[in-house]
């Protein structure tokens, strides 16, 4: 099943799968050199882009295990020159912004963002849902269990692919409800799991296609790519694109990547392969 995605430059195909690249406007993220400020983030934009970044998503609010948001004023001060940034040099650039804050989310589409990438699922804002729907752009939702401040103490399911479906079949079910037409789906990798967790839901990946929707996936120098392999987020590139493959040969259609070069050649050999199957 091919997939679209509706933005303001005109509807995107999922057929390939697309890389979306991170721009984190804040000062703390997991990932060093994925974190950008001020002018700093206007090239860490551009540079995203010549990279082969098909879809851009901004964030102001970092998420990262045991982070403390800023006030919804900061996150938007961070992220909003990066918005005009992208409106003005690179229009044909989906952008993608990365809140659960409902007043944001309705700032950042006036600015041009066309799509909103959740990781609370409309759980930590009960205005984002109804203003979603109002806005009319597609809507990533992401499983996770518990805060930032607390996930990842003690992570624990009956059974974890499972419990995600089942979660997000829930929240897929009230967006559908509020009017929401375009919704894509995040299993919520490190949100709330353990290494072991990751893993399973990587491998059953295939399961949540069951939903009849696009499969967001972002696993990108993550701690089930570094924790296993006994080095640090600065050294987890080649088990990043490992997994990138893994993932789309279980039915990704969009990767959430901080480096967008090696995302885009996985995806070019991954086409070919896939080429050879029909």
């Amino acid at each position: 099943m091919v997939h679209f995605v509706p933005f303001p430059s005109g509807l995107y195909s999922l057929e390939t799968p697309a890389v979306m690249g991170i721009l984190n406007a804040t000062p703390d993220s997991f990932y060093a050199d994925g974190r950008a400020m001020h002018q700093a983030a206007l090239d860490k934009v551009d540079e995203l882009i010549a990279d082969g970044a098909d879809w851009v998503d901004v964030g102001g609010c970092s998420t990262r295990p045991g982070s403390t948001p800023p006030s919804p004023e900061e996150e938007w001060a961070r992220i909003e020159p990066v918005l005009k940034h992208l409106a003005q040099n690179h229009p044909r650039i989906p952008i993608s912004v990365d809140t659960y804050r409902a007043v944001v989310a309705q700032k950042s589409v006036e600015a041009g963002a066309g799509l909103i990438n959740d990781v609370s699922a409309g759980l930590w804002d009960d205005a984002m849902i109804p203003t979603v729907a109002r806005l009319r752009v597609p809507y990533a939702i992401m499983h996770h269990q518990g805060r930032p401040e607390t996930m990842q103490q003690a992570p624990q399911y009956k059974n974890v692919v499972q419990d995600v479906f089942g979660f997000l079949a829930k929240r897929l079910e009230a967006c559908r409800e509020a009017g929401i037409q375009d919704i894509l789906l995040d299993p919520g990798f490190g949100f709330g799991k353990t290494v072991e967790h990751n893993y399973r839901l990587l491998e059953q990946l295939p399961v949540f296609l069951a939903l009849h929707c696009p499969l967001l996936v972002g696993v990108s120098r993550k701690s089930m790519v570094y924790k296993p392999l006994e080095t640090t987020p600065e050294n987890a590139l080649n088990g990043t694109t490992a997994l990138h493959a893994w993932a789309m040969e279980r039915g990704a259609h969009v990767l959430r990547v901080h480096d967008p070069a090696p995302a885009k050649q996985v995806v070019e050999l991954h086409r070919i392969l896939q080429s050879t199957r029909t």
